[in-house]
């Protein structure tokens, strides 16, 4: 039987402070209503396998420069064993530097996006789908996947069925399903520094308020960082322009205290049948931490010779 990983995240309900110190059997675990057995536990012992995720549309890239300015301070709450890759998306995506342990290399890949420009729409959603991929190919086949995701929130054109939006030199983009399908497939967290800015609240009101784009955004929806955070397990932390390399920092540091549950997952699953995770603490936490909040992927899709 395939051994089934889920990346888990516990914090307190009002202050949203991760709860460290818990073990096995704090933890209650099932897979479509069945409760299964935890047969590995750690925290922060998996190395990680982090994809970081630029937005290059007007309003996120002046954050950019300060982030670049600071980046080697906040690698260095990595570990040496982590491998890191960076990635940029507008109307496409693009890999700027492959997965590494290199610091080095990842801040001058973070230093050349700072320096790019794009007047293209950002598609959220081909950008989410493009890092899902690249997280598969983590060098490190026992890490844990990260989705370290810089943006506003705010995606410039929703796209239509097929997922082609209306400039057609694009070609065909992936939605908000298939980013979300890869994300589970690949069992990659997403978490986000949510960069908000004056200019993003009116490219907002523009683009995601719009009544004209009402029924499309509804039928096809363009992306959304909560949504993709809450579906894979991760978190949305804000941040100000001057403040995003410390609140990067912060954000690995919250990534690192993270707890691994495997279970081994039954044989009698086809490929391909979704599978969906519950997970729960035990009333002992309840009653010793207060209300909590456990964020862990919704589920996984069975694979031919692994589990997820």
């Amino acid at each position: 039987m395939d051994l089934v990983v889920v990346d888990t995240q516990v914090v307190h309900k009002k202050t949203g402070r991760p709860i460290g110190g818990l073990k096995r059997e704090d933890f209650e675990l099932f897979e479509d209503g069945v409760r299964q057995e935890i047969a590995a536990f750690s925290q922060d012992r998996l190395p990680l396998s982090i994809v970081f995720l630029f937005d290059l549309t007007d309003s996120v890239r002046p954050v950019l420069k300060p982030l670049a300015s600071g980046a080697l301070a906040a690698l260095k709450h990595l570990k040496p064993e982590d491998e890191t890759a960076v990635m940029v998306y507008a109307g496409s995506a693009k890999l700027l530097q492959d997965f590494t342990t290199d610091r080095a290399l990842t801040v001058a890949a973070i230093e050349k996006a700072s320096e790019m420009d794009s007047d293209e729409p950002a598609f959220f959603n081909e950008g989410v789908f493009q890092a899902a991929r690249q997280a598969a190919k983590a060098k490190n086949p026992a890490s844990r996947r990260v989705i370290v995701w810089l943006t506003d929130n705010v995606p410039n054109v929703p796209s239509d069925k097929r997922g082609n939006s209306k400039n057609e030199s694009v070609g065909r983009l992936h939605t908000e399903i298939d980013a979300l399908q890869e994300l589970l497939e690949t069992g990659t967290v997403v978490s986000s520094l949510l960069e908000f800015s004056a200019m993003s609240r009116t490219m907002a009101v523009l683009f995601t308020k719009n009544p004209i784009f009402a029924a499309r955004r509804k039928h096809y929806p363009p992306g959304d960082v909560y949504k993709y955070a809450e579906q894979t397990g991760g978190q949305v932390m804000q941040s100000g322009k001057e403040e995003v390399a410390s609140k990067l920092a912060e954000l690995i540091d919250q990534i690192r205290t993270r707890y691994s549950l495997g279970y081994r997952a039954s044989a009698d699953q086809p490929p391909g049948k979704f599978c969906e995770i519950k997970l729960n603490v035990s009333k002992d936490v309840v009653k010793r931490e207060g209300q909590v909040l456990v964020k862990a992927k919704r589920g996984y899709y069975r694979r031919a010779s692994s589990g997820g």
